[in-house]
């Protein structure tokens, strides 16, 4: 790391370093890459190697596949789409979506598929952006027939992911009927891809194009897309799922060859990208200057306000907190945020060291990105290992944990 000046302490920084190190000895992380500013402060950290065996060491230009920390980025798309009156938040999304029109809403969530009756109104472009359409991952329901039918859909292997062709996808979840009204109950995941669609309709480009076009050229975030060209493939690590029983590394996802080795057929706003910590530095600190990114506008105030803050009623949001508690054994903890903005989540209570107001969000291959408005604190941390088990949820703990303690304020 650099220097440190006043944004952090110099025992702060200290600690972060021997915290991060200490996870790569014990053999628990293979290797990791963080980061953390404050002003015009920048501190990095990259630590152990590229596998969990060995090889090359982890570089400040590691590429990480940002699972669902892609979701806080993607979202910039629809605020652009926002911004320019393309769409409005209150439209019915069926106008691009046609496959989504006339939904048919569950009696009881966890009763049978068949068991339906019409939904009160439209899905709007709202309901798509604040994760409340209808459908979605939903622990609760996940032993329900919907939650079945869900994860049929949901395609977590990085092989059929790849390969999956977008209008069919969306065919298929327009045969899927919603379990909660829209509007009704906030649940994870689906949307972000439902939205991935939308911006493809009303664009008439994959959503990798424009976010290239409108976000990721001005930004200058090179190293950021849906897959990694052979020239920079060697700077991407396999991703583990280790064993949760043994604890043994597993390669989920191998580089080379892999479902990032090649451009996707679906590019998911859930979950598809692959970016570096200098990139997602950048985006994070546009938002934290009010969509401003030297001296150019990339988003509008209004529309990083409307993402960076909570957009959940008081009832939906108490129900999405009580699910991120009722479920710590199988999250480690990690989703008690309280709010919810566009794309990521938003702190509305003080339940632990994070601060509120900080936004961001958590991703499955061992990501995590926020920012904090009111010191002017942006965080990242990416590694190579899956969240099927505790070590690298706790890490992300500890990692904002020690951070929050370093503001010199």
């Amino acid at each position: 790391m650099s220097d440190v000046g006043n944004g952090f302490t110099t025992a702060g920084m200290a600690r972060l370093r021997g915290l991060l190190n200490r996870y790569v000895e014990s053999g628990q992380i293979p290797g990791l890459v963080a980061l953390v500013s404050r002003g015009e402060e920048v501190h990095v950290e990259a630590a152990g190697t590229m596998r969990h065996d060995g090889g090359p060491a982890m570089r400040r230009d590691t590429i990480f596949r940002m699972a669902s920390t892609t979701k806080p980025v993607t979202m910039a798309a629809a605020m652009v789409l926002l911004d320019e009156c393309r769409i409005r938040l209150d439209d019915p999304v069926q106008e691009w979506l046609p496959e989504l029109a006339d939904r048919q809403v569950l009696v009881r969530p966890d009763g049978p598929l068949d068991d339906t009756v019409p939904a009160h109104r439209p899905i709007t472009v709202r309901d798509v952006l604040s994760s409340t359409f209808g459908l979605g991952i939903d622990l609760p329901l996940m032993a329900a027939p919907i939650g079945a039918k869900i994860m049929e859909v949901a395609y977590y292997s990085p092989a059929a992911g790849s390969a999956v062709d977008p209008d069919a996808w969306l065919r298929l979840l327009g045969g899927i009927p919603l379990s909660y009204q829209p509007g009704q109950r906030w649940q994870y995941e689906l949307s972000h891809d439902v939205l991935s669609m939308l911006v493809a309709r009303v664009t008439g480009q994959t959503l990798g194009d424009f976010l290239d076009e409108r976000v990721f050229e001005p930004l200058g975030m090179r190293d950021t897309g849906f897959w990694v060209g052979e020239a920079a493939i060697d700077r991407l690590p396999p991703c583990y799922m280790p064993d949760p029983g043994t604890g043994e590394f597993h390669v989920w996802d191998e580089a080379a060859g892999g479902s990032f080795s090649k451009p996707p057929m679906f590019h998911r706003g859930g979950g598809g990208l692959v970016s570096t910590v200098d990139d997602y530095h950048t985006y994070f600190r546009m938002l934290l200057a009010g969509g401003v990114h030297h001296g150019r506008r990339i988003l509008s105030r209004p529309a990083v306000e409307l993402m960076t803050t909570n957009r959940l009623g008081a009832e939906v949001q108490a129900l999405r907190h009580q699910m991120a508690v009722s479920n710590v054994h199988l999250s480690y903890g990690q989703g008690q945020h309280g709010g919810w903005g566009f794309g990521m989540a938003v702190r509305t209570h003080r339940g632990d060291y994070s601060p509120i107001g900080q936004f961001g969000w958590d991703g499955g291959t061992g990501t995590s990105v926020y920012a904090d408005p009111r010191h002017g604190v942006t965080g990242i941390l990416l590694t190579q290992v899956g969240l099927s088990v505790p070590a690298p949820a706790r890490l992300i703990h500890d990692f904002w944990t020690t951070v929050c303690q370093a503001v010199d304020a």
